[in-house]
């Protein structure tokens, strides 16, 4: 599970970067409830925060970056962002962003994995980081697809710390690797990586990607929501054993998100 004490190496941030500020912001309200407070005046507001409840649950941004796809980025708690660059780039990872300060909020840097895979770290200042998790309407896992799995361990285990247990799928499904930060019992794991042929890979031109699970309280009407205001559905709904009912789902920009009602107790 997530919580929101934010170890080293958990989840802690997680933001959209899209075209159409306005257009996202109402997408994900309709979809998950959220209220989106603006950074900026008028219609050309650059971006700013999702709420649930109140609570800070996203940040949302205009897609700046020639080239790069509508996407959510997230972010993992480090003690030091410096270190963890120099850590990125001796695992063969490559500097997206160099660590920088956001006045006293904290301290950031942006990364790809050797194969491609973007991802971003958060060194705390004033912002621990989200204010909501594991939630309806909030981050409750994050997921990896990758070409290479034994890769991607080894470098996100040497740069994040990450522990990894193996659980095979049912009907042949292949092994998910499930992450859980360095030193916690395993209740604590917040994410999965899963190997995929690069051609499966297609959002990201056969490169890995990361993307966030939303807890929902029905994924059902969740995805009736979606297709209602101008997403698509790539997979389920569908219940998987153990874990709820899911399903994989494309924001109208293009940006990839899984919706999961937990299963109970």
């Amino acid at each position: 599970m997530i919580t929101t004490d934010f170890v080293p190496g958990s989840p802690c941030w997680l933001d959209l970067g899209v075209p159409d500020v306005r257009a996202a912001a109402a997408f994900y309200g309709a979809v998950l409830g959220w209220d989106y407070e603006s950074m900026g005046e008028g219609e050309d507001a650059e971006g700013g925060m999702f709420r649930k409840d109140g609570r800070i649950v996203a940040g949302l941004g205009r897609l700046t970056e020639e080239g790069a796809r509508p996407a959510w980025m997230v972010y993992y708690s480090v003690t030091d962002a410096d270190a963890a660059t120099r850590a990125v780039e001796s695992a063969g990872g490559t500097v997206r962003v160099a660590p920088t300060d956001l006045d006293d909020w904290g301290r950031m840097a942006q990364y790809s994995d050797p194969l491609g895979g973007q991802f971003a770290v958060w060194q705390p200042g004033r912002s621990k980081g989200v204010e909501l998790v594991d939630e309806p309407g909030s981050l409750c896992w994050t997921e990896l697809y990758t070409s290479d799995a034994a890769a991607a361990k080894e470098f996100y285990g040497g740069v994040l710390g990450w522990q990894f247990g193996d659980m095979e799928l049912p009907d042949g499904g292949g092994t998910y690797s499930l992450i859980t930060p360095a030193g916690l019992p395993e209740e604590r794991m917040h994410g999965g990586l899963m190997e995929l042929p690069a051609q499966d890979l297609t959002l990201a031109d056969g490169r890995p990607y990361w993307h966030p699970v939303f807890a929902v309280t029905d994924c059902d009407a969740a995805v009736a929501a979606v297709t209602g205001n101008g997403g698509r559905v790539q997979m389920g709904p569908e219940d998987a054993e153990g874990v709820g009912r899911l399903a994989l789902c494309l924001d109208p920009s293009g940006a990839d998100f899984v919706v999961l009602t937990p299963s109970g107790p």
